[in-house]
């Protein structure tokens, strides 16, 4: 069934008696060549294990399943009860495929994985609904040794986000913790246009390609991230000021001034104009050598 085109994506929808939800981020991809590039921006083989989260009507979905063949295998997700009957019509015949009615953000992924796609890295392919991007990338780079690949549907801004780097305005917290876990890559941009209904801002394609090992020498990596988030808690503040007023790290001035001084710190600096390796440093103070 080709559901490229807004006409057959709303007559589907009115056969159906459904419309696109706001609350589930429901905007439906109907443009064939934005398909395609998602598609082979995860470099999928005929064997390929493919998780999708939010299946939708099954447009992207038909897409993997002919990509893997019946070789491979593709679990989509869906939380949206009232789209199972669609997605029985549109990918319920293709043997590679099932659908699993769930909500991603509560799903543990060391056992989901396994049990549905088998013990190799799966390949995560998605256009995600994007009031769930950042949990969901989180969850899933948690335990990124499951994943092989995730390339992502996600709005231009969250994209530019999680690939910008130290000194620029959108380099954030969740910038360095994504970049901890993987390299980061902006595939494309997308229109709104290509979207049934359209969206209010344009997307991108995103791809997360987990590392093997991390790209700094870090003793504890949560401490790294807690160093981080004071750093960026309050981004006027000096270095000195964020790391000792933060209360979820628990450090005074004097280990604040102490730790930015064994690092080679300037402590008049501010969080954003750090480096992940200068990150690193301050956290590794907290330890003994």
């Amino acid at each position: 069934m080709n559901l490229s085109s807004p006409n057959a994506v709303n007559a589907l929808l009115k056969r159906f008696n459904l419309h696109a939800k706001r609350r589930f981020g429901q905007n439906f991809l109907v443009d064939a060549n934005t398909l395609n590039k998602i598609v082979q921006s995860g470099s999928l083989s005929e064997g390929s294990r493919v998780l999708e989260i939010g299946a939708g009507l099954g447009v992207l979905t038909s897409k993997l399943a002919d990509a893997v063949t019946t070789a491979g295998r593709v679990v989509s997700i869906e939380i949206d009860r009232n789209l199972l009957p669609v997605l029985a019509e549109t990918v319920g015949s293709l043997p590679q495929v099932r659908v699993v009615s769930a909500d991603a953000l509560t799903l543990d992924w060391h056992e989901f994985i396994p049990k549905y796609l088998g013990p190799e890295r799966a390949s995560v392919i998605a256009n995600i609904p994007y009031n769930i991007t950042s949990p969901l990338i989180a969850s899933m780079l948690e335990c990124q040794e499951l994943f092989r690949v995730l390339v992502f549907l996600v709005q231009k801004e969250v994209a530019v986000r999680l690939a910008a780097g130290a000194g620029s305005p959108d380099y954030g917290a969740f910038s360095v913790f994504v970049q901890y876990h993987a390299s980061v890559e902006i595939v494309g941009i997308v229109g709104r246009k290509v979207f049934y209904p359209p969206p209010d801002v344009d997307s991108a394609i995103i791809r997360l390609t987990p590392r093997e090992t991390p790209p700094v020498d870090v003793r504890d990596k949560q401490m790294l991230f807690a160093v981080v988030r004071a750093s960026f808690g309050q981004r006027r503040k000096s270095l000195l000021n964020a790391l000792s007023g933060d209360p979820s790290l628990g450090w005074d001035r004097e280990t604040a001034a102490n730790a930015l001084t064994i690092a080679d710190i300037d402590p008049g600096r501010r969080g954003e104009t750090l480096s992940m390796e200068e990150f690193a440093r301050i956290a590794n103070t907290t330890y003994p050598s």
